[in-house]
């Protein structure tokens, strides 16, 4: 334990000296030089990761907004529905984490309130925030289908710039590669798992019988090269990913939306769609959270359900939206 705590006490002070690296993207040729991880203002530091959750909430507001304005709904309870959302997603992002990282919170249950340590998981965020969407509308007695078809379209351009915090916190990254796409991060700003310098007796104590996580990060690390006098590890950029498999999903739903055919048809396009896509993504990542003492990805697992549950609500619903237009033709005839 006392060894343990040791390399975190050095990896914190390794991180902190580190003010500032690069960022390498060697299949475009890009470098992105001294990319720090926030600013100061009057003395005051601001985390990039905290800019970029501001930004998703405003905007994804605004698109919200918008598209209400556009099919004649009340936009001041968009507004009153988004600072509640907002406030709840993060908790339930929170809780989500805290649930499936309990280990980490254990013996210190009060750091749990501590949000600038990081350990916030999105699918809390995304539960939570459609809950809220469903229970504001049944409360205010709106269309409920409509108002969820559009409050998911601001909560998925949210998750769409959220995800730029994963890039300046050089988080949510995956397994090791050396493909086009290939991201590469200097060791001092990761955890220190990925750092060859770290023991692999530690290492391999921290990840049990998570066997396959454990094979993720050990060759991340047996891949790790020095460039300029520095430690980089190369690795899937699933956060990018994730960013672009969004923005090309909220394209789809944008202009599905002039051609629906039922209230409800968005919020489920979007959770198959969202669901299809982490599900294929998760099963890259090196940070992922697992079901109670198994090697299952509990997110992984939950996209799967979603992909096969809101198909299945998606062809009831369809078919019995076609029974009433067919039996209310008929009824005019």
């Amino acid at each position: 334990m006392i060894r343990l705590l040791t390399f975190l006490e050095q990896t914190v002070a390794a991180s902190a000296a580190s003010d500032k690296t690069d960022i390498r993207f060697p299949g475009f040729g890009i470098v992105l030089r001294n990319i720090g991880n926030g600013f100061r203002v009057f003395g005051f530091r601001i985390a990039y990761y905290g800019v970029a959750i501001g930004l998703a909430m405003i905007l994804g507001y605004l698109l919200a907004d918008r598209v209400a304005k556009k099919t004649g709904q009340n936009q001041e309870l968009y507004l009153d529905f988004t600072i509640i959302a907002v406030i709840l997603s993060v908790a339930g992002a929170r809780l989500y984490y805290v649930i499936f990282n309990w280990k980490q919170f254990a013996d210190h249950p009060m750091s749990i309130f501590n949000l600038r340590t990081g350990g916030l998981a999105i699918y809390g965020g995304v539960i939570v925030g459609v809950l809220t969407a469903w229970l504001f509308s049944k409360i205010k007695k709106l269309n409920r289908g409509l108002f969820l078809d559009t409050a998911v379209l601001g909560l998925l351009t949210g998750q769409i710039i959220g995800r730029w915090g994963n890039f300046f916190n050089r988080e949510a990254f995956g397994t090791y590669t050396k493909g086009l796409f290939a991201m590469q991060i200097d060791v001092r700003e990761v955890s220190g798992w990925f750092n060859p310098s770290t023991p692999a007796a530690v290492v391999t104590n921290e990840f049990g019988n998570r066997t396959q996580a454990l094979e993720r990060v050990m060759e991340i690390r047996n891949h790790a090269e020095v460039i300029d006098g520095a430690t980089y590890i190369s690795v899937h950029p699933t956060f990018l990913y994730e960013s672009v498999w969004n923005l090309a999903l909220l394209i789809f739903l944008l202009i599905r939306t002039k051609h629906k055919k039922f209230d409800g048809e968005i919020i489920l396009l979007y959770l198959f769609g969202y669901g299809l896509g982490r599900l294929w993504i998760e099963g890259l990542r090196t940070d992922q959270l697992f079901l109670f003492g198994t090697s299952i990805a509990v997110s992984q697992l939950l996209s799967g359900i979603l992909v096969v549950g809101a198909a299945a609500m998606y062809i009831h619903l369809y078919r019995k939206n076609r029974k009433k237009k067919t039996a209310a033709g008929q009824a005019v005839l």
